[in-house]
């Protein structure tokens, strides 16, 4: 069962109100499943197999493929509707791929996504009510994993764990391998308690016994100013488009008027783990990033199936602060996704847009809003996004200007992280660095594939 927070969600929410302007009566869809009658029969008591039939009519009205999906495709023969959304992901092929393209398609229980889209921590009911531990791990190489990430009003927050602090034990356990990386992600992401043994940067030793809790993410998680002789640089560490919309708009107002006073030259967005989340997010971020000349230049298109084409949307910059940048410096990896490659690729036609980090983006340009079924709601791929040039099928992801390792023995800021540190060094100096490009062994791309599994990788629109 899928840890629903860490799973990232690669989605683009376009709103349920969407559904009252689809092709067909959404409406009648929903009213097709009815709370079941009788002995405890309550509003929340829904006949699965009706559940199972509205789940499908969706998909058949909305998904961006569904002429693919077999006129013979039960419904009923699956589980429930996440198990039907990963079915009909094999209809997506797409031109110029010989496999299906969609990798995204799912379903998640109401109460779950209610947290989730509010940047609240969520976990799988059925795994793990209490919440989670706030934390994610990397192998930087093999036997020797990392903290990549630790949410500050987590329980590892709150127990001052940090990034790059190393993990040498778990629940007493030295197998700390990625051939063992199934087991650790149990103990880190789907357990209700866990022991850890870390060893800090100052090569100390401290044991914590971490308790799964709920709590708010910090997607604006760190900014700070650079001072490098003739450059500045503004660092922004931004790992969510989830969460209180007004909050973050705050935030980003509050991020960049700060870096327009402190007369910013250059800027560097870290997205190395950022999966996505709202669109009109990536939509205030891009016109903050823009240069002056593209206000009013288009900055991207939503397109649906031919049966929703009246949903087609188009939207333009509106230049925000006063910031006049010619290029900008992305930390990406393969963790970046959804909202995170939307807002590279709607400013690659008005930038010099550099990416730096260990490996490619997700690929992801297509996107879904959720559909309420029942207690359930679905979310079918239903739409792809472009830019001003009509570029929009990354589903490699975007390749990188340079290769560099994920320097996951430093904390956030740190000037010698590694993909800090060859974004400031082709800043003031014109070159990459590390003049060795990043190439991990298959073992560690292989462990990492699984610890990063879990998480979701989303873009969350706006309402058509």
């Amino acid at each position: 069962m899928i840890n629903i927070r860490l799973y990232l969600l690669t989605i683009i929410f376009s709103g349920i109100v969407f559904l009252s302007a689809c092709k067909k009566n959404t409406q009648d869809l929903v009213a097709a499943t009815p709370p079941t009658s009788g002995s405890g029969g309550t509003a929340t008591n829904f006949n699965p197999e009706l559940v199972k039939d509205s789940a499908l009519m969706h998909a058949k009205d909305v998904y961006l493929w569904y002429t693919q999906i077999p006129s013979t495709f039960n419904a009923r023969s699956y589980a429930d509707p996440s198990a039907i959304m990963t079915a009909i992901q094999p209809y997506s092929m797409e031109s110029g791929f010989s496999n299906p393209v969609d990798k995204w398609s799912f379903a998640m229980k109401k109460t779950e996504w209610d947290q989730l889209s509010g940047g609240m921590s969520s976990v799988s009911g059925t795994n793990n009510e209490a919440g989670d531990f706030g934390l994610s791990v990397f192998f930087r190489a093999e036997g020797d994993l990392r903290m990549r990430l630790v949410e500050p009003g987590s329980p590892a927050g709150i127990a001052g764990i940090h990034r790059g602090w190393r993990i040498t034990q778990l629940n007493g356990s030295n197998s700390i391998t990625t051939a063992n990386s199934s087991n650790i992600v149990n103990a880190v992401y789907y357990s209700t308690s866990t022991s850890f043994v870390f060893t800090k940067p100052d090569g100390s030793t401290v044991s914590k016994t971490l308790n799964a809790a709920h709590y708010t993410d910090k997607p604006v998680y760190m900014d700070t100013i650079y001072n490098l002789g003739a450059q500045r640089v503004g660092y922004l560490v931004y790992n969510s488009f989830l969460g209180n919309i007004n909050q973050i708009s705050s935030e980003f107002q509050r991020v960049f008027s700060k870096f327009a006073s402190q007369q910013v030259t250059d800027v560097v967005i870290d997205l190395r783990y950022n999966g996505g989340g709202y669109v009109s997010l990536a939509e205030q971020l891009a016109n903050y990033l823009v240069p002056v000349s593209a206000n009013g230049g288009l900055m991207m298109k939503e397109v649906y199936n031919d049966q929703n084409t009246q949903n087609n949307r188009t939207t333009y910059f509106r230049k925000a602060g006063s910031l006049n940048l010619p290029d900008i410096y992305f930390i990406v990896s393969k963790s970046s996704a959804s909202a995170s490659e939307l807002l590279i690729n709607t400013l690659k036609p008005y930038m010099d847009v550099k990416l730096i980090g260990p490996n490619a983006t997700h690929g992801k340009p297509v996107g879904f809003f959720p559909i309420p079924v029942g207690d359930w709601y679905v979310f079918p791929v239903s739409f792809r996004t472009t830019n001003k040039n009509g570029e929009g099928n990354y589903y490699n992801g975007f390749p990188l200007n340079a290769a560099v390792a994920d320097g996951l023995d430093k904390d956030w800021g740190d000037t010698n992280e590694s993909c800090l540190a060859s974004a400031l060094r082709n800043i003031t100096g014109g070159i990459y660095g590390p003049t060795v490009p990043y190439a991990p062994s298959p073992e560690i791309t292989g462990g990492n594939n699984v610890l990063d599994e879990p998480f979701l990788k989303i873009t969350i629109g706006k309402q058509p």
